[in-house]
Formats: structure tokens, sequence, C-alpha cells
């Protein structure tokens, strides 16, 4: 075991993917300790997303002036990394957190993530990696559309910024003033999840509620975003309204995908590209990756199958460390996951076993690289 790479996701709820990663390095070299450990942070677009990827990537944080959530200026930031890729996460100014207890999808802007696309344009971006999660919106990208030039008009031919309470206001969408430079820029949005933008299963239904949404707003937030997917249809000729992954930030999925063409991606799928992991891979000897629970969701691509299923192209062993194991999913080995195990011993309810959840992580880090040891010493004899 000379080249190990850890590679894991958070453990929502008790442990960061940095914070999972360090553990699990440190458990490798008291076994290994000759050994190469490479400790790359998961990002999935959410809040945390730029400080993840700079981890793992040379670059820097720009600290920039945009409009926050309800068009106040805010202190926000994107990453700027080697090869002129930058890294914006909308929560940044859009976020959640920074609306506190003042939640109103109706109200709330994506205003400053586009902004923010503009600032790293500027500073001379060729591709941009936009991670969507943990907003505080339902404008479907409108406001994030209207800072790049896009123009949305009302019944008296007035330009305005729609929010999510005023989709249904929008008459006609005009996109002659888009920033040229967008046309010809890569941009890439991070997206976990395959919500459509309407209906009951859209991004109101779903995820309004956490937003502040009662049932009466969500009724009308969803009948907003079915409003823009009819105008959308119409003007741009793009059909958004049942595309797996539109709903993703209050609509913004469709957004990107309307108004700047932009293609959607598992977050993990875009750190493996950003990261060059199939290069990676010819001088990687195991895997280490993990996540707080293996269950039927992760099959959708999550971190750990994300990274089995390339590595299983290279005939390299994928370790998947994990909270809990669905009984559905013990076996992974036809995806490439050469082992799994369960730092939980013993059958406790998650808001007593979280308080355990480090040392937990570190004593079967080390028990598995013991029985790694064991296998080298077998093999070698």
């Amino acid at each position: 075991m000379k080249h190990i790479l850890c590679m894991p996701d958070s453990f929502k709820g008790t442990m960061s993917s940095a914070e999972v990663g360090t553990i699990m390095k440190d458990a490798i070299l008291q076994v290994f300790n000759n050994a190469l450990v490479e400790n790359y942070a998961v990002a999935d677009g959410g809040e945390g997303t730029v400080d993840a990827f700079l981890s793992a990537i040379e670059g820097v944080k720009r600290e920039v002036t945009v409009a926050g959530p309800y068009h106040e200026l805010i202190s926000s930031f994107y990453g700027k990394m080697i090869d002129d890729v930058a890294i914006i996460e909308m929560a940044a100014c859009a976020g959640l957190p920074l609306v506190e207890d003042h939640k109103n999808p109706e109200l709330t802007t994506t205003y400053g993530v586009g902004q923010l696309l503009l600032k790293a344009l500027d500073d001379g971006a060729k591709k941009i990696i936009v991670g969507l999660g943990g907003s505080a919106t339902n404008d479907g990208g409108c406001g994030m559309a209207a800072a790049c030039g896009v123009r949305f008009y009302d019944s008296s031919n007035q330009v305005f910024v729609p929010t999510g309470g005023t989709l249904k206001d929008i008459v006609h969408i005009d996109v002659q003033q888009l920033d040229p430079r967008i046309l010809t820029t890569e941009i890439v949005t991070m997206c976990d999840i395959d919500n459509p933008l309407i209906g009951p299963m859209g991004a109101s239904a779903i995820f309004g509620p956490q937003k502040g949404a009662d049932p009466s707003m969500v009724t009308r937030l969803d009948s907003g975003l079915s409003h823009l997917a009819e105008v959308i249809k119409r003007d741009l000729g793009m059909d958004v309204a049942m595309v797996a992954g539109a709903g993703a930030a209050g609509g913004m999925g469709a957004g990107m995908m309307a108004f700047f063409h932009s293609t959607l991606q598992m977050g993990i799928e875009t750190v493996l590209d950003v990261i060059h992991f199939d290069d990676l891979l010819d001088r990687i000897d195991c895997i280490f990756t993990g996540e707080g629970k293996i269950d039927s969701q992760s099959l959708r691509g999550k971190v750990v199958i994300g990274i089995s299923r390339r590595a299983k192209k290279k005939n390299v062993p994928v370790i998947a460390i994990v909270g809990s194991i669905d009984e559905q999913v013990f076996d992974l080995s036809s995806e490439g996951v050469s082992a799994m195990f369960s730092i939980n011993h013993q059958p406790l309810p998650f808001e007593i076993a979280k308080l355990h959840s480090k040392e937990n992580l570190a004593k079967t880090m080390h028990q598995v690289c013991q029985l790694l040891l064991l296998n080298t010493k077998t093999t070698s004899t």
C-alpha cells in the first residue's frame, strides 16, 4: 500500500468531508507510516463548496460585494483555481443562513449569483462551475439571469427583476442583452437532485416549506414556476418543466439550462473531472471513501458510487467507510465497491451515535487498515 487516496463525502449532521478525510488519513498513516496519502474534500454544490474545492486544488478565494437574498449588499466570494476555472456556490449570496429568521421565497432573489458569475468572468475565468444547494430562493434563476443582462417584461412593457412571488407577471423574456461572454464560456452546474421544476415533486412542493413557504404559498410558487416554464418554452424554445434537476435550488436548475445553456451534472462527477480523477487512478493503489448512509439514493450517482464506478474501470479497489448500511444495498461489488464497513457497531439512535462519530470512524479505519496490513504481509510471503 504505497499510494492511497481518501475521498469521502460528509457524514451529514456529524462530520464535514474535510474532517472525515483527515481522520481517515491519520488512521492510515498509523498503520502504513510510509504510505503517500492524498486527501480530497468532496463538495455537493451547497454551502462549503468553494472551500472544499480550494482545499484540494490550488487556487484562491476572491472576496467581493454583491446583492444578498433581499437585494441588500453583502460580502460574498467565489473561488478561482488554476487553469482559469472559477467555482461559485449560490449559497454564498442566496443561501438560507443569510436570511436567518426572515424566510420568504416569494421575495428572495438570485441576483447576486449572476453578479458573482460576472465577476468571475472579469477575473478571466474560462470555465465556471456553479453549485446549487442550500438556497433561500424560488425564482427559477431569474434574478441571476437579470444580473447578466436578460430582460423580463411585465404587462406594462416595463423591465423588472422577477422573484418567486412575481414570476406570474412575466409577459416576455428577451435574452438579446445577455453578456456575450456567457455564451462562449463553459458553465457546469453541480446538481445532486433530480426533482422537476413543477408539480408534486417540484421545487416549490418539496423544498418550499424549508424556505418558509406555507401550503398556500407553495401553491402560488408552483404556479409562478409553471408560468415561467411556459414563457421560457414560447420565447426561448426550451421545455424545462419536467427535466430532472430543473427544480434544484428553487428552480435554479431550470434557469441555468434555459438562460445559460449550462449542463446539469452530479456533484461528484464535477469534482472528479476537475481533479482529473481518471488520470489520478493510474498511480493509486487503494481508495477510501464514504458517506453518512449507504442506501438506494446512493445508487443515483452520489459520492461513493460515482468514485467506485470510475475506479472499477481501472481495477483500483475502493473501500467505503459509512455511518450505516441499508440492508437492500449491503453488497455493491458490482458497482466497484470492494468492501463496506459501518462505523456504528451498536444499534443506537442517531442522536446518540453522532456524539461518538469521530472516534468510531477512527477505530473502524484502524481496524480496516490492520486487516489490509495483514493481507499485505500474507500476500508477500
